[in-house]
């Protein structure tokens, strides 16, 4: 399905004045006083994203949401940052128009950017496409996270976006963190995978901008063609390894998906839907690499990072502050990405 249509009324909780944010957009928005629409989508698990509707012209809001924010997670204004420097590049993204990281506007920081045009889809078997289209999407996903990565840092602005060197250590280190501090119950494979992964770190210290969450959900189609018009959900990005985005984009060759909806147990010849194998070559293809080492470690990393973030979304809904209401729907989802991951540890020899 598309999630582009799951757009709703502002929330219960998720309430802002709405003027008060008219009067601050007028300077860049002129007529947004003389009326202003705003509505939600049901989507954005972690930064709660609005519609602001101002006459025939259409702008999307992305804010940090209500309640105690863990440490280093909501960062919305490192989202805009590259965004702002990306637009021009290679890599499609929408034009920016404002950050606001004072919190006395609406209560808390948000940025303001254009509304592009296009398809959001949630399911990764993508049943509403032909299989013609379906092949040149993920091959175009491809083609897009390897624009990404070349990109260099230095000549948009973006060369301290973030620390160089050492990013497997650091981001296991975090996101170890992030799940203590949202556990709500023992989970044996969480336990092993963080002391698994910081002794099977690849010695390549490889830096360029990474997404972090970049995923078939997280881009926007053109409205009648298979091809990607804009990367959205820039909140995990950062100055990283390239391999960790190209495993996190994999993982879900491995995965069953929500409702036997993913591309572990799928028919992908039949549905037209490149191979893991397929889209590891064609990155290394457009990226001029011969071959990726120890690809196993890139996989099993993200499961688990993926099941440490669910792992905090479901906690928030525990909390009564989640950007969804399905938030409460992934109780069960963390142990089962990290046993999947540990798993797949055995299943290669590894553990």
């Amino acid at each position: 399905m598309t999630e582009t249509a799951v757009i709703t009324a502002v929330r219960p909780g998720h309430e802002f004045d709405e003027a008060a944010l008219a009067r601050y957009l007028e300077p860049m928005i002129p007529g947004i006083t003389d009326g202003l629409e705003v509505r939600q989508f049901e989507g954005g698990q972690s930064n709660p994203t609005f519609v602001l509707q101002v006459g025939e012209r259409a702008f999307v809001l992305r804010k940090q949401p209500p309640g105690e924010l863990l440490p280093s997670a909501h960062q919305v204004d490192r989202e805009y940052r590259v965004m702002d420097a990306l637009y021009g590049t290679g890599v499609p993204v929408p034009k920016m128009i404002v950050s606001c990281e004072d919190t006395d506007v609406i209560g808390t920081k948000f940025y303001v950017m254009e509304k592009v045009d296009g398809r959001v889809y949630s399911e990764l078997l993508l049943p509403e496409l032909s299989r013609e289209e379906r092949r040149a999407t993920y091959l175009d996903l491809i083609r897009v996270l390897a624009e990404l990565h070349k990109v260099n840092p230095e000549k948009v602005g973006l060369g301290e976006f973030g620390r160089p060197g050492n990013y497997y250590t650091r981001q296991i280190s975090r996101w170890s963190r992030q799940y203590e501090a949202s556990k709500t119950e023992d989970l044996p494979a969480m336990d092993k995978l963080m002391a698994w992964l910081p002794e099977r770190i690849p010695e390549s210290d490889e830096s360029c901008v990474v997404h972090g969450d970049y995923r078939l959900g997280n881009v926007m189609l053109h409205p009648t063609e298979p091809r990607i018009v804009a990367v959205l959900d820039w909140e995990l990005s950062t100055l990283g390894h390239p391999l960790a985005d190209l495993g996190y984009l994999c993982m879900d060759y491995h995965s069953p998906g929500y409702e036997g909806q993913g591309l572990g147990n799928a028919d992908l010849e039949q549905l037209g839907i490149p191979d893991e194998q397929e889209m590891v070559a064609h990155y290394c293809e457009l990226t001029g690499r011969d071959r990726i080492q120890n690809w196993t470690f890139y996989v099993v990393y993200n499961l688990f990072r993926s099941a440490a973030i669910i792992q905090g979304v479901y906690k928030r809904g525990l909390d009564g502050n989640a950007s969804s209401e399905q938030a409460l729907g992934y109780k069960d989802v963390c142990r089962m990405r990290s046993e999947l991951a540990w798993q797949l540890v055995e299943n290669q020899g590894l553990a």
